[in-house]
């Protein structure tokens, strides 16, 4: 492969470009192709279960096979940490630093305090599953040790950006990390419910079941709406970042991340080259003194081959890399969120699993051939599949045996038996989905044993006449190397050692992980020294800087510290009785919820302009005693330019807030504040760092957490710390895009979407016939809720015997009547009068409740 030449030094940041592995050969398929650093998870605590992962064991051999090539490596510790597993994670831990990994990329705040407890200098990354979306997220994360941070993938160039202006002001820098290339969750990542919700798989412990890239059917006011071919409203097209490359250098992110780690060696050598050869490009376009031409402006995404004149590195690639992206894995490429919000764009429904490179459509089906209208070339051995608009059925396809061009038309012919040519139709899609020839060039840049990718080191000459010629190489790591001759200079009368002969013999670098950057020649005079002699120099040079390479780090990492120093010191449970708190989605249950006589109210409204109406019906009930406490909930994600919406919430001068991110920690600070179960507490470490720096007065214990792991985390921390919900339609997924503006109306965002969400009730029905509620937020970011309501009350007498006192139920579409049924069956749970059974049983009679025990009980797949 083409070396990493070096480029003027300029003040332009060259970002780091992150590859994916799964496994040792999609770690090779990333070094020599030229990732500056991978990332991989080991096989606990990491959020791709599903991969083939490293072990332990493999630590010491890969970091000094990655550091040789001058290549970083990054664990991914990205899961929520339970309690009776932070002994095992602090071990686990303990290794990863010994072993010299570069860092660690988490999302557990607990994990993050241990981390720093257990080596001061050791790096942590704050993963996405953080949801970091504002400079305040940044603030937190360096609050919490770390050293850089994963922005969320829903982050635009333009919100970039801002957060980078506004740390810089606040002095709260911090290296930023993008997701440049791969696969887009739909929800927000570390916000995401919906495995857990249907299966008990949380994606919070890497075990997410894709339940996005599933068909959906849109009901709207009790009517299917007709969306012909499109059926997955949830699954976006793949991110592809090549062509606002030059804007995000721009921007000065630190780091570019490929998505990946479930992919094969092949998407990862492809993607991982296709990158580096643009950013390489980019790099050399931005540190030109004077450009002669800027970059042409892009539009959207990746959508079709672009002209010649809109071809240039980053800003449009050629057809070639289009193409490779394409068949590495594509279900279609975007910019996904770094233009802003799209969402005619973003989500095109009408296939939720890989395709490839769209060749065209079927114009006749005759004697065996098939005749298409060709977009892309094609030739015999490629792999393709028809698309007849039904990708949840069995699909034909298999591989082109021969191909006969007419015009712009060609004529396909399959192997005997490949196909059923009656379940091809006349308009089907064809897509490609295999090119071997692509494949194997792929393979062979990572299958051989000598390096294929080689990073520059520069060299520098100096000497004089009966001296040793001295020769001083560095790599761009800093590594230095500095040998002398063993045979002295002497003068030249032919052929003497002028800059030309100098480059030759060092430049000399095949199979080496180095090729030849700059030399420098300080010889002033004409000097004469055998070849061999400047043979042996070079090859020791290459030893030595290897040799340095593969040192491991030296992380510092105290022996005499244990996750039981963090551990929050235990008291008195409370001799209160049990309270039921009720958390409201519009007036007319809050009336009734008033009615009903609670005590503790909570109001999650669309518009937070309403929660001032809200507070004043809670205020003129003082009749009541004691008068009821009303906390209202901001929307779960802040972004840059988003503080009015925290500004009309305080405005409702309500009781509390209920804290959902980072932003609302620092704007309500002064506030009576409860922490949401959006921050994730899923231990006691995480649980001590909320209440002991932000002084929350309660906290929400994480939906990811059975029976079993809630009772270690109210052992483990004072119980009176926690409240638990215990009925409700759980929050599955959390959205940037919106269903409501995609599906119906032609807007592109609020601003021409005409307000579908203002004027219908919409729910998803999913495969097995289940209804889930569609919701949008005073920022228009969605939430599909859970059609079916799910229960703890069985567990309810457990947890009071525990210590534990405050219970939250939750509503969101019910009707006053429902509410008040639900609130009065509760009511007589947390009074004894009734078992937990008894209520399950209750509520399951009343069809239209449907309720389920939910994720609380502890299944096969988690005990």
């Amino acid at each position: 492969m083409k070396s990493d030449r070096p480029s003027p030094q300029l003040s332009l940041q060259r970002p780091e470009l992150l590859a994916p592995a799964g496994n040792w050969d999609c770690a090779k398929a990333a070094v020599e192709n030229g990732a500056d650093a991978i990332y991989f998870g080991l096989d606990r605590f990491n959020a791709r279960m599903r991969a083939e992962n490293f072990t332990e064991a493999d630590l010491p051999q890969l970091m000094k096979f990655l550091h040789r090539r001058g290549v970083k490596g990054y664990v991914t510790v990205n899961t929520l940490i339970f309690p009776k597993e932070l002994a095992e994670a602090q071990q686990y831990l303990r290794t990863i630093i010994a072993a010299g990994v570069d860092a660690v990329i988490a999302q557990d705040i607990g994990i993050c305090r241990l981390i720093r407890h257990l080596s001061p200098d050791f790096p942590i990354h704050a993963s996405t599953q953080m949801t970091i979306t504002s400079a305040a997220g940044v603030e937190f994360a360096k609050s919490l040790g770390c050293q850089l941070v994963v922005l969320a993938r829903e982050c635009s160039l333009k919100e970039i950006n801002k957060i980078q202006q506004q740390i810089a002001l606040q002095e709260t820098s911090l290296p930023l990390e993008v997701f440049v290339h791969g696969a887009l969750c739909v929800a927000y990542s570390g916000q995401c419910l919906t495995s857990e919700a249907l299966g008990g798989r949380s994606a919070n412990r890497g075990e997410c079941a894709q339940a996005c890239r599933m068909p959906y059917e849109l009901i709207a006011d009790g009517q299917v709406v007709n969306l012909s071919d499109r059926k997955y409203l949830l699954s976006p097209q793949d991110l592809a970042g090549l062509d606002v490359l030059p804007d995000l250098v721009k921007s000065g992110v630190t780091c570019l991340k490929i998505e990946g780690r479930l992919k094969a060696p092949e998407y990862v050598a492809n993607v991982t080259r296709v990158y580096r050869q643009a950013l390489d490009g980019v790099m050399e376009e931005l540190e030109r003194p004077n450009p002669l031409t800027p970059f042409p402006t892009s539009v959207g995404g990746i959508k079709a081959p672009l002209s010649e004149t809109e071809r240039g590195w980053g800003r449009g690639q050629s057809d070639q890399e289009h193409y490779n992206l394409e068949m590495a894995f594509s279900r279609g490429l975007y910019t996904g969120w770094f233009s802003g919000i799209n969402n005619q764009e973003l989500v095109h429904a009408r296939f939720g699993k890989k395709r490839g490179v769209y060749l065209g459509e079927v114009t006749r089906i005759h004697n065996e051939q098939v005749t298409v209208k060709l977009e892309a070339p094609v030739k015999p051995g490629n792999g393709i599949v028809f698309d007849c608009g039904h990708p949840e059925a069995k699909e034909e396809g298999g591989r082109v045996y021969a191909v006969v061009f007419k015009g712009k038309e060609a004529m396909l012919t399959f192997g005997r038996n490949d196909l059923n040519l009656r379940r091809v139709h006349i308009g089907d899609r064809i897509w490609k989905t295999s090119d071997p020839e692509l494949d194997k060039q792929v393979r062979q840049s990572f299958t051989g044993e000598n390096p294929q990718f080689q990073r520059p080191i520069n060299v520098e000459i100096y000497g004089e006449v009966g001296q040793p010629l001295i020769a001083i190489a560095r790599d761009r790591l800093g590594n230095i190397v500095q040998l002398e001759s063993a045979i002295s200079l002497v003068e030249a009368h032919t052929k003497p050692l002028d800059t030309d002969r100098l480059q030759e013999q060092f430049g000399r670098l095949g199979n080496t992980p180095f090729c030849l950057g700059t030399l420098t020649n300080h010889l002033s005079g004409n000097f004469m020294l055998p070849v061999s002699e400047l043979n042996r120099m070079r090859r020791e040079i290459v030893v030595q800087l290897e040799e340095l390479r593969s040192q491991s780090k030296r992380w510092q990492l105290h022996s005499d510290v244990s996750f039981q120093d963090l551990l929050p010191s235990s008291s008195p449970s409370s001799p209160l009785s049990p309270s039921l708190i009720v958390l409201v989605r519009n007036l007319k249950q809050l009336q009734a919820a008033l009615k009903a006589g609670v005590e503790t109210l909570y109001c999650e409204f669309e518009d937070p302009r309403t929660y001032r109406e809200a507070v004043q019906l809670v205020r003129q009930a003082g009749q009541q005693s004691p008068v009821p406490t009303i906390w209202v909930a901001p929307p779960r994600i802040t972004k840059p330019g988003e503080n009015w919406i925290l500004q009309q919430v305080r405005a409702s001068e309500a009781d509390g807030y209920l804290i959902r991110n980072y932003d609302q920690l620092q704007f309500f600070a002064a506030d009576r504040c409860i922490g949401d179960f959006s921050l994730n507490v899923a231990n006691p470490l995480t649980a001590d760092y909320f209440q002991q720096r932000f002084g929350l007065e309660r906290l929400t214990a994480s939906y990811d957490l059975n029976i079993n792991q809630l009772e270690d985390l109210l052992t483990s921390s004072p119980p009176q710390w926690f409240e638990v919900t215990i009925h409700q339609h759980i929050p599955m997924f959390h959205m940037e895009h919106c269903v409501f503006c995609a599906f119906l109306s032609t807007g592109t965002d609020y601003t021409n979407c005409g307000r579908p969400c203002e004027k219908q009730e919409v729910k998803l029905k999913d495969r097995v016939g289940s209804e889930h509620v569609l919701k949008a937020d005073v920022g228009c970011r969605n939430t599909v809720f859970n059609g079916t309501a799910q229960t703890g009350a069985e567990y309810v007498q457990r947890l009071i015997e525990l210590g534990l006192r405050n219970f939250r139920i939750e509503f969101v579409n019910e009707t006053p009547e429902q509410v008040s049924k639900t609130i009065h069956f509760y009511s007589q749970l947390l009074q004894g009068e009734i078992t937990g059974s008894q209520l399950w049983r209750e509520l399951k009679l009343q069809n239209q409740l449907g309720v389920t025990r939910g994720p609380m009980g502890v299944s096969a797949l988690r005990s």
